[in-house]
């Protein structure tokens, strides 16, 4: 089920990208002590309340040498695309401007919910400066501070009351939805030809031909499958055609949809930094992921080749220790047919429970090999543990101080949970709580 897209819009220097961080807070900054991430920050997930949705901040979408107006527009319809709704960010120091009533001109093309918000209104006095921004036409405008964290609450209330009625999942339980994401041109939708043994996806050298996601129903030995193929993700300063800005976005939405996330990489072409930033999306979402090395017809290779790149996948994929690595051909149809049976198998594993006996046995067995550290005196204590969630497995732990939890106790305990349980190919979570 995908989650609602709010895009921040704006002129230039009016504060999108600090109401942006204000508005995804810590998750701006979700896997910086993982090694081997690196991600642009022009999109991140945020919630607000009940609510989970994307934010795009348009702010961070460089358009080149076009002109200043020209930057602002294209800017604009991107978000107007893509978006459910639409945060229209001024400057209520500079009051209204020939820029914003340009921006407010492409809005008004939209169909889509529009939200004006004026920031930089950092304190009550400074409130009769908002009433000029009622002449751009989307009627109350939202006072806030995006230095100060003012009248944010106010403004995603108003943001969500406009978010879509979520839609119904369309495939049945026992289906297993897997997307293919990777840069473009690495051969994705001839992956998916392989699969399917005809030519139901476009497949072209050029790079970014598949536009929007692509649903195929898919079955084999009675187990149905629905692969989800995706828009190459670009790096950003790279392109400039306005609907390859926004295909990362697409996949992102596809990767939301996902059990299982092939994350294809090309082998002729070797490990590229946006290959990384690219396997990012997927791990952060929680889902089940195979790395998949395409074009290994095209290498040129001895019997220690595969070794070696394994190890060299291993070396950048550092995050993603828990990821089967598969070397296919699409072209020749290569190891294709053994795809299927590792994307059920981790699928199984994303779906796994364990009984709180057994996990805690492990638990009370791995404290007994390596005990459990001690800060300035006092020692850390483990009550139980129990599992509270799927996909991915999700553990809490009970402990008598959460804050003496250090991250390498923590990861030793999830290294044991793997070793006790077969989670290839899933990643874990572990919550470590106070008993009260």
């Amino acid at each position: 089920m995908s989650k609602p897209v709010v895009a921040i819009v704006g002129r230039p220097n009016v504060g999108k990208s600090t109401i942006f961080n204000r508005i995804v807070g810590e998750r701006v900054s979700i896997v910086e002590d993982i090694p081997g991430i690196t991600r642009d920050r022009l999109y991140s997930a945020a919630d607000w309340l009940t609510h989970e949705f994307n934010i795009i901040d348009t702010g961070g979408i460089e358009i080149g040498d076009e002109p200043f107006l020209e930057q602002i527009r294209q800017q604009a319809e991107i978000a107007i695309q893509e978006a459910d709704v639409i945060i229209f960010l001024t400057n209520g120091r500079e009051g209204v401007t020939a820029a914003d009533e340009q921006v407010a001109k492409i809005l008004y093309k939209t169909k889509k919910p529009v939200v004006l918000a004026i920031n930089k209104i950092d304190n009550p006095d400074m409130r009769s400066m908002i009433y000029d921004f009622y002449s751009l036409g989307f009627g109350e405008p939202f006072p806030i501070s995006g230095s100060h964290g003012l009248g944010l609450g106010d403004l995603l209330d108003e943001v969500a009351k406009n978010f879509p009625e979520q839609e119904e999942e369309l495939y049945p339980e026992n289906v297993i939805k897997f997307s293919l994401i990777g840069r473009p041109n690495v051969g994705k939708s001839s992956l998916v030809n392989a699969f399917l043994g005809d030519e139901r996806v476009i497949v072209s050298e050029i790079a970014g031909t598949t536009r929007d996601a692509i649903d195929t129903q898919y079955e084999f030995e009675d187990q149905p499958y629905v692969i989800i193929d995706t828009a190459g993700m670009r790096k950003k300063g790279k392109v400039y055609e306005t609907t390859e800005k926004y295909s990362v976005l697409r996949a992102l939405r596809a990767i939301e949809r996902s059990d299982v996330v092939l994350v294809v990489l090309n082998g002729e072409e070797g490990i590229q930094e946006q290959d990384k930033k690219i396997a990012g999306y997927a791990h952060e979402a929680g889902k089940a992921v195979i790395i998949v090395v395409n074009k290994w017809d095209a290498v040129e290779k001895d019997e220690k080749t595969m070794n070696k790149t394994t190890k060299l996948i291993r070396s950048h994929f550092l995050f993603l220790d828990y990821a089967p690595i598969i070397f296919v051909s699409a072209k020749t149809k290569q190891r294709v047919h053994s795809l299927l049976p590792v994307i059920n198998r981790v699928s199984e594993n994303h779906a796994m429970r364990v009984t709180s006996s057994i996990l805690n046995e492990v638990i009370e067995d791995s404290v007994a090999r390596n005990p459990a550290p001690t800060d300035k005196g006092r020692r850390l204590r483990i009550y139980y543990a129990t599992q509270v969630a799927i996909k991915p497995p999700t553990f809490v732990v009970f402990v008598n101080e959460p804050e003496i939890m250090h991250f390498s106790y923590e990861r030793f305990l999830e290294n044991r949970i793997r070793e006790s349980f077969d989670f290839e190919g899933t990643p874990i979570r572990l919550i470590t709580r106070a008993r009260t």
